[in-house]
């Protein structure tokens, strides 16, 4: 099988309404390009910080340009789909409860976590970017850091695009050290975590040009015993399913030959595709 559960209805930018982009006819799109990529298990996961409610768990300036949505319509009309239902929710320590709140008992079929933020600066948003307050090396360790809290919190089902911090390749400077320092720092957290990490083809289409995560933190995933979850991060269709073909062989040359689908959150393992 074939998944692709990272996924957002609509462009990565302003001026992106539901009643544009939270309809039937957006969905249909989606899923056909799904059919014709092979995916037999299509969700969606809409970034937190766009609804209303993700103000009560963080009020950093960002958050409050994007909170215009309604957290319960957005599930609603999911629900109607015969899609996955999913959120993508950064990870904010400190907010646990907050975060725990927000999930609540929605009708969720999963919840994505992902680490965008170090304190108030971004490690992939050139408007907060952490990359002119800070060094390399502090960056990354800080990266990995909160990647492994997140993973330990038990809030998430997926940690999303695990060495996103490397999303800018050349165009921001590289740690001194050797980059499994860094892993090592999660690791053991993630291992012990009862939540899958996730293969995304989205940094092909970033300026590091690779897929998420490097072959070596991946291969330290496999070695952990962890599962693992396939998805493009498409926020449009014609990005669903994006470099599948890649992706697939670096899972089996990992020796990965299962996936993650999810229901109820729950997690089950089935044959990759």
């Amino acid at each position: 099988m074939l998944t692709d559960y990272h996924t957002h209805l609509r462009p990565d930018r302003a001026d992106t309404p539901p009643s544009r982009y939270f309809t039937e006819q957006n969905v249909r799109r989606y899923l056909d390009a799904a059919a014709a990529r092979g995916i037999e298990e299509l969700g969606f996961s809409e970034h937190v910080y766009r609804f209303r409610e993700s103000l009560e768990i963080w009020q950093h300036p960002f958050w409050r340009e994007c909170a215009h949505d309604s957290l319960d319509e957005y599930v609603e009309f999911l629900v109607g789909m015969p899609v996955r239902v999913g959120l993508e929710v950064d990870w904010i320590p400190g907010r646990e409860e907050e975060i725990a709140r927000l999930i609540g008992d929605r009708p969720w079929d999963y919840i994505i976590g992902s680490v965008h933020f170090v304190g108030d600066r971004a490690v992939d948003h050139d408007g907060y970017d952490i990359w002119l307050t800070s060094s390399p090396d502090e960056i990354w360790a800080s990266y990995f850091d909160a990647l492994g809290d997140a993973a330990a919190s038990g809030l998430f089902d997926v940690l999303a695009h695990p060495d996103l911090v490397k999303v800018w390749g050349g165009q921001r400077p590289r740690p001194t050290r050797p980059l499994t320092e860094f892993y090592d720092l999660a690791i053991d957290r993630i291992a012990a975590a009862d939540v899958a990490v996730e293969v995304s083809t989205a940094g092909l289409r970033k300026p590091v040009g690779e897929i998420y995560p490097a072959r070596e933190l991946l291969e330290m995933f496999v070695a952990a015993g962890k599962p693992v979850s396939l998805s493009s991060d498409a926020h449009e269709p014609e990005a669903i399913g994006h470099a599948y073909d890649a992706a697939v062989e670096l899972m089996r040359a990992c020796g990965i030959d299962r996936v993650s689908v999810f229901e109820g959150r729950r997690r089950r393992e089935v044959p990759l595709g």
